[in-house]
């Protein structure tokens, strides 16, 4: 199969590589020319995926005519933020491509000026073209070593194409597992972020094992409840693109969010985390945008809440997570 991967970042480069050990066509296209130059002579993504080579039979793009005129099947690899900027590239872009059957977003949040999902941003710049989320609990770098893991692949499309998309990207060391409920895995991408945050104050204020145990149990049950509201599955969150995501970014060593708010614990300013990054913190806009989602729609979401006020009302974290340890009590 044709896949074109837009986007070079770690998760972009790494799911490039490992579709391309599959035997796949893979293009991987660079936001920036230079990085194209570099990533094509270095064979090596240091920036973003250091230490892992660049299998000979990857490409390397800067021109998406070209590579969309090929393309089967494209992933967008970039913030959820960029998404809409990243479609409409793709949309000027299409020319005379004929073979493009799906549109995957590798993204994880909520656009802040919409509250659309990433598939969402997708359909209303390229309406006529089906679009899909590939997402669970995946760390790049491990993905990309041939370490062994688990995602869902979401799309509402016909079961046929569903299965063999399904097919071509799983493979001896990723096992994709496929659902129609596109609603509910970008959700789950989108809360975990948060959470991880939430966790990782947990971990700067050092509160111990209880504590995050008792944290990550009612963030799965706030999952459920905002997820439901919003229209997806319950049972949903309790899959790949929800508990299983939830467990890697709030427990994994890697995960972006969970040292975010590691250092947020640890007294560090938003300010001084954000500044300069080369990396971005999913869940940083994403609280801003759910929160005024779920205040819109009347739904019930403390964690949400008190992570908020610490993220854009200066309220301290220890506070946030005193306030949630104060609230009224009531029966699981």
């Amino acid at each position: 199969m044709n896949f074109a991967v837009i986007g070079a970042g770690a998760w972009g480069t790494a799911m490039a590589v490992h579709l391309s050990k599959l035997g796949h066509t893979v293009t991987l296209v660079p936001r920036r020319f230079e990085q194209a130059l570099h990533l094509s002579s270095a064979r090596e993504n240091p920036d973003y995926l250091p230490g892992i080579l660049l299998p000979p039979s990857l490409q390397i793009g800067h021109e998406l005519v070209p590579v969309l005129m090929e393309a089967e099947i494209v992933l967008l690899a970039c913030p959820a933020q960029a998404m809409r900027e990243t479609a409409n590239r793709v949309k000027e872009s299409l020319g005379l491509s004929t073979q493009l059957k799906l549109i995957l977003s590798l993204a994880k949040g909520l656009e802040l000026s919409t509250h659309d999902r990433p598939t969402q941003v997708i359909q209303a710049v390229l309406p006529n073209l089906p679009a899909g989320s590939l997402t669970g609990p995946t760390n790049a770098a491990e993905v990309a070593q041939g370490l062994p893991a688990a995602m869902v692949l979401a799309a509402k499309i016909d079961d046929k194409l569903l299965a063999r998309v399904q097919a071509q990207i799983s493979g001896p060391t990723l096992r994709v597992y496929a659902s129609n409920d596109v609603i509910g895995v970008e959700i789950g991408g989108c809360l975990k972020n948060i959470y991880a945050i939430a966790t990782g104050i947990c971990d700067g204020l050092k509160l111990g094992d209880n504590t995050k145990a008792a944290l990550l149990t009612r963030a799965l049950a706030e999952m459920v409840r905002v997820g439901t509201g919003l229209g997806a599955q319950a049972e949903t969150f309790y899959g790949l693109g929800g508990f299983g995501d939830l467990v890697a970014t709030c427990h994994g060593g890697w995960s972006r969010n969970r040292q975010f708010g590691e250092k947020l614990g640890q007294g560090a300013s938003i300010a001084s985390l954000m500044d300069g990054r080369k990396t971005v913190v999913e869940g940083y806009k994403t609280t801003e945008s759910f929160y005024e989602l779920c205040r819109s729609k009347k739904i019930e979401a403390p964690i949400l809440n008190e992570v908020y006020h610490a993220l854009f009302a200066d309220k301290s974290p220890a506070l946030a997570l005193q306030d949630l340890m104060l609230r009224e009590l009531k029966r699981e």
